[in-house]
């Protein structure tokens, strides 16, 4: 039977849930404050990475390797690639890697080792190497969002609302305040609104957290290499720092834990003086030789993760209400499952509740 969808928050996780629930019949509405797709969402950015192997859990392997296939069948729905098969390299101290060697066997992964020697422009801890992930890669962020949007656009069961600001979430009957005092009511809502989302459903346990990126242009004897390149994290001096290759009209990026600090709020992040935070970056640089490449652009990115776990959150704040709290790389790579979940529970009007399933550590 045909629901009424409301979807609040126009990010991977909001786009993906109204594409699986109009493929499902249901009549979905999606609200955003700002254009659809809308490049100040936490989503919205080049690219993110996504692996099949959890290099640290097991369950987290069997959920990224499903969502991993669910965005390759999506690339055939949107007509669109998004996905680049560069894979994905996790460092570790040298003495982990049997342990992580074993693990990539029992879940089927295909993985080898990767020395330092191999990636020479990526800057690896004393005595660690690293385990490639054969299957991973990286999606075309950016991309995917506008594909997603479009096909929602052309899709007959489809409102979509741009510039519509929601003032408040009645979790108790499934309803949705907008500023100019109209009220919707749905079968179901979703809240997807990053960082803004414990704003509208009263206080979540959650944690509001800053990065500072940094996109770079390669020096003219690195750009070949740079152009096969897999993604990687576990780099830098204090294995904290990541880079996301370029390619396919995106840049270089990198990052770090180093630079990642808990906020209050989104409103200061234009004012933020982010000098500081690159030169911390420097320092912790994931890159060999970082003085050779060109700052293209500095962005500050906003992500809201479980308090307690640290990753994503996905909870039912009312009998119809879901809310989903993302986090980073991981959040954007595991969105269709969260979108498989709540078109699930909506289409058999189950009661499920928390789900810790999707509470994996952050990308």
């Amino acid at each position: 039977m045909s629901a009424a969808v409301v979807v609040v928050g126009a990010g991977v996780t909001g786009l993906l849930t109204a594409v699986e629930c109009a493929l499902a019949g249901h009549r979905v509405s999606v609200l955003d404050r700002g254009p659809i797709p809308n490049p100040r969402s936490g989503s919205y950015d080049q690219h993110r990475v996504i692996r099949t192997l959890g290099p640290d859990d097991a369950d987290a392997t069997r959920r990224m390797t499903a969502a991993h296939r669910r965005w390759r069948e999506l690339e055939t729905l949107f007509a669109t690639r998004l996905f680049r098969p560069v894979g994905v390299v996790s460092v570790r101290p040298r003495e982990h890697l049997p342990a992580l060697a074993a693990a990539a066997a029992a879940a089927g992964s295909r993985v080898r080792t990767v020395e330092p020697g191999e990636l020479p422009y990526l800057e690896f801890p004393p005595d660690s190497a690293g385990v490639l992930d054969t299957a991973g890669g990286v999606l075309l962020a950016a991309r995917a969002l506008e594909a997603a949007a479009r096909w929602l656009a052309a899709h007959p069961a489809v409102t979509l609302r741009p510039y519509t600001e929601v003032t408040g979430i009645d979790a108790d009957r499934a309803g949705v305040r907008l500023s100019g005092g109209e009220r919707t009511a749905a079968d179901l809502v979703l809240v997807a609104a990053g960082p803004w989302t414990r704003d509208l459903v009263g206080k979540q346990p959650v944690v509001l957290h800053r990065q500072t990126m940094v996109y770079l242009h390669p020096p003219p004897e690195a750009a070949r290499w740079w152009e096969r390149a897999p993604a990687a994290g576990g780099l830098g001096p204090d294995g904290r720092g990541w880079a996301v290759p370029p390619g396919d009209g995106t840049l270089l990026k990198i990052s770090s834990d180093a630079v990642c600090r808990t906020v209050d709020t989104t409103a200061d992040a234009d004012a933020e003086d982010q000098a500081p935070w690159t030169q911390r970056l420097a320092q912790a640089a994931p890159l060999t030789r970082l003085d050779r490449y060109t700052v293209a652009a500095v962005k500050t990115c906003h992500y809201a993760a479980d308090a307690e776990t640290g990753g994503p959150r996905l909870v039912r704040a009312g009998p119809a209400v879901w809310v989903r709290a993302a986090c980073g790389g991981s959040g954007f790579a595991s969105a269709p499952l969260v979108a498989g979940r709540i078109t699930g529970a909506l289409n058999d009007r189950s009661n499920v509740g928390d789900s810790k399933d999707f509470r994996e550590g952050a990308a």
